[in-house]
């Protein structure tokens, strides 16, 4: 009689870099900036917030400073339910930042990333504990670690390499970032990885910018589908919503109304919806778990999205109170 397969310790596990962001409110700026108000961020926690926010098992593994500020990091993850056992401290280093000024139109949202040379952009393959990444159902990865460093690359290559082998689901997110790399070179560097990725998610900008995607969305979906042996490709088109493609079945979901206090950290959101509805072998329920979380993440400052499996039920079904009392 064969042993019983074994459960694994994660629903989702991650690596990257974590970063203070340090913003102005709109209408300051950042070159006469006298305070800033200090949040943590960074793509793979960001997802692992959201579903430990709705009673999900994460895992995220990086490489921080042994000081305050990585201590920060740390303590803000563990409160939110994140596990960081994994996590490398290392002393003397530094913490990658990103400031931001707000804006209205008709000017843009200013970033500025204050984050070569920093602890995460040193990591290398062993740092990674390979057990713990894998003792997961899903791993999710971004062209965002990709881009940190080369050793950074590596890490994230023979994650995707490593997780085949061990059948474990690979879910990648383009997350495209001009200040990190130009598009031809992210282009030429992401197609190797999300050719083996199990489940693909990209804006549709950059699906146009990095892999010559064009048409409608179908259209667009299926030339990313042809780069991807993914079982389900998503994209998100901003105020028109997402759409999926999966085993030749196309589905679109319009974006949830909302008013916009954030806009920084809603993809993660969305990738988080995405992936609670896989966790529960919900395909159809996706794009629409998906469009709920990245609103709830729109309606609220910081890129960490503090919800729950309740509020979230509401926002799909578009529950409507002024006051919850």
């Amino acid at each position: 009689m064969s042993e019983p397969k074994a459960v694994p310790r994660f629903d989702v596990t991650s690596l990257g870099e974590s970063m203070l962001r340090l913003s102005v409110p709109i209408g300051k700026r950042l070159d006469d900036a006298r305070m800033l108000d200090v949040e943590v961020a960074g793509a793979e926690c960001n997802v692992c917030y959201a579903l430990a926010r709705l009673d999900r098992r994460c895992g995220w593994v990086g490489r921080l400073p042994d000081n305050a500020l990585g201590h920060n990091v740390l303590r803000a993850l563990r409160a939110d339910g994140v596990d960081v056992s994994a996590v490398v401290n290392a002393p003397g280093e530094r913490i990658g930042t990103y400031f931001i000024e707000y804006a209205t139109t008709p000017r843009s949202i200013q970033v500025i990333y204050d984050r070569a040379d920093s602890a995460a952009a040193r990591m290398t393959v062993d740092d990674v504990d390979w057990d713990y990444l894998l003792d997961t159902r899903i791993l999710h990865l971004t062209g965002i670690t990709a881009a940190v460093s080369d050793s950074c690359y590596e890490i994230v290559a023979q994650a995707i390499e490593r997780a085949r082998a061990a059948n474990v689901t690979v879910s990648f997110d383009v997350n495209y970032r001009s200040k990190l790399w130009d598009a031809a070179t992210a282009g030429a560097k992401l197609r190797p990885l999300i050719k083996d990725v199990d489940i693909l998610l990209c804006k549709s900008d950059d699906a146009r910018l990095l892999f010559g995607c064009e048409g409608e969305p179908r259209e667009l979906m299926t030339g990313l589908e042809t780069l991807t042996r993914a079982r389900a490709v998503f994209c998100t088109f901003g105020a028109e919503g997402a759409a999926m493609l999966s085993g030749g079945q196309f589905a679109r979901q319009p974006a949830v109304p909302v008013i916009i206090i954030d806009r920084i950290g809603s993809g993660d959101a969305f990738a988080a919806g995405v992936l609670d509805a896989l966790l529960d072998d919900q395909l159809d329920e996706a794009l629409g778990r998906g469009a709920a979380l990245a609103a709830i993440a729109l309606s609220q400052f910081g890129d960490r999205v503090l919800t729950s499996r309740a509020e979230l039920s509401a926002v799909m079904t578009q529950e409507k109170h002024d006051v919850a009392r």
